[in-house]
């Protein structure tokens, strides 16, 4: 059978979905490895997978409390990002993913592993590009929320005639940003692209969109071939570990509680969101689950009623079926979660892709946005009181749930790299 190489940087919201289609893969005779940040080592190997470090390694970011602040910041993280945290180990990238990537048959890359194209293309090697989000697809017929500029939102009603040509100057504005690749590519011996960030996303084999068409529907001006295969989930902190003993004994102690999570990369610049979450709690009278990570500054001061528990971690999957509400911040693998539990929802948005999940998830009817700056115990409290006592949002996230639960994210995925292994295979004879 196959070698299949997935490359993927960020998050455990970035990673958990290469798992997820990996173990797919696995299952129906393949070799997978993933080529990702060495402090996920662990985790890929306890799976059974293959495991080839990439650079940057992401864990110098977790003891960085302003690097963490900076890259979140809802205008600046994006370039911050880019900038500080990828550009300068585009060059080590590109070595690990050519060492990574020399008996593979396919390679899956993440739209942000940008070094992906290049070493396909200096290969020879086959390779299909993976979107997470919508957000990635810079539709002007369906624009995304951009983050730092919630006022254009108001204008998505403008259309494709406004939208084409807006998105046309982003494009533009991302030139500078993608030098470096250029530099890289060059030095390979390759052509340059044209513009480098985006042109180096896009597969001429084609995309995956590793999403629900409930949460986002294909639009004309999305990359041809693209295939939206639904959430393939995975949520495991360890490797075969679930909830653990006490958040299950709280939970069957008494009624269903919202819960409050900011996943696993905002939480590392929570600034006063569990403060916050904990008035709004003391405000409702109701029952919640905390889940502060590992960042200690996140513990609320004072004493803590027994009514609310407070956790570093928890899947997903087994949580959120057994909550009243949630309320997130919007990154695509707890939107994903979310959405499946058929619980409605506060989405209160750091930076990035969150405010467009957060804008479809309002779309949605499932719940509702508070901007970060606006995250108050007291709108807080109300915007909860909402949700549980207006039917209309828990009847919305009860479809929506439905609509997930119809769909094979993991098979779907795993049906089209087959589809595109065999297309390769059958070009080449």
């Amino acid at each position: 059978m196959a070698h299949i190489l997935f490359t993927t940087l960020g998050s455990l919201g970035d990673l958990h979905p290469y798992i997820a289609v990996g173990l797919g893969m696995r299952e129906r005779g393949h070799r997978v490895t993933i080529a990702t940040s060495e402090i996920y080592r662990a985790k890929v190997e306890g799976e059974g997978l293959g495991f080839y470090p990439l650079r940057p390694d992401i864990s110098f970011m977790l003891d960085e409390p302003e690097v963490m602040r900076l890259a979140f910041h809802p205008r600046t993280g994006g370039a911050y990002l880019f900038r500080k945290l990828i550009a300068p180990f585009l060059e080590q990238s590109y070595e690990d993913t050519l060492v990574a990537v020399a008996d593979a048959d396919l390679i899956v890359g993440h739209v942000i592993a940008f070094t992906t194209r290049t070493v396909a293309d200096v290969l020879e090697k086959p390779w299909i590009s993976v979107a997470l989000q919508p957000a990635v697809f810079l539709s002007a017929h369906d624009p995304s929320s951009i983050s730092g500029a919630p006022w254009l939102d108001h204008l998505h009603q403008l259309g494709p005639r406004f939208w084409g040509p807006v998105h046309r100057i982003l494009k533009r504005a991302a030139r500078p940003f993608g030098k470096r690749i250029n530099v890289l590519r060059v030095q390979a011996g390759l052509m340059p692209l044209k513009n480098p960030l985006f042109d180096s996303m896009v597969s001429p084999l084609g995309m995956q969109a590793w999403f629900s068409s409930v949460f986002a529907v294909r639009q004309p001006d999305w990359h041809e071939p693209t295939l939206i295969t639904g959430f393939p989930f995975y949520d495991r902190l360890v490797p075969g570990e679930g909830m653990g003993s006490a958040l299950r004994d709280f939970l069957d102690s008494g009624p269903a509680p919202v819960v409050f999570t900011l996943g696993s990369a905002a939480v590392m610049s929570a600034g006063s969101f569990y403060t916050e979450s904990l008035e709004a709690v003391r405000q409702l009278g109701c029952r919640a689950v905390l889940l502060i990570g590992s960042d200690v500054r996140n513990l609320p001061a004072g004493a803590v009623p027994a009514t609310v528990h407070i956790a570093q971690y928890a899947p997903y999957s087994e949580l959120f079926a057994r909550a009243a509400a949630l309320v997130h911040q919007g990154g695509m693998g707890t939107t994903a979660q979310a959405l499946r539990s058929g619980k409605p929802m506060l989405v209160v948005p750091w930076s990035h892709d969150q405010p467009d999940n957060g804008l479809r998830i309002t779309r949605l009817g499932v719940g509702e946005v508070i901007p970060r700056s606006k995250y108050k115990a007291a709108r807080v409290a109300a915007g909860l009181r909402r949700l549980l006592a207006e039917p209309e949002y828990a009847e919305a996230a009860g479809r929506v749930a439905r609509g997930i639960a119809a769909e094979d994210g993991v098979g779907a995925a795993c049906d089209g790299l087959e589809a595109t292994l065999a297309a390769v295979t059958k070009s080449g004879a």
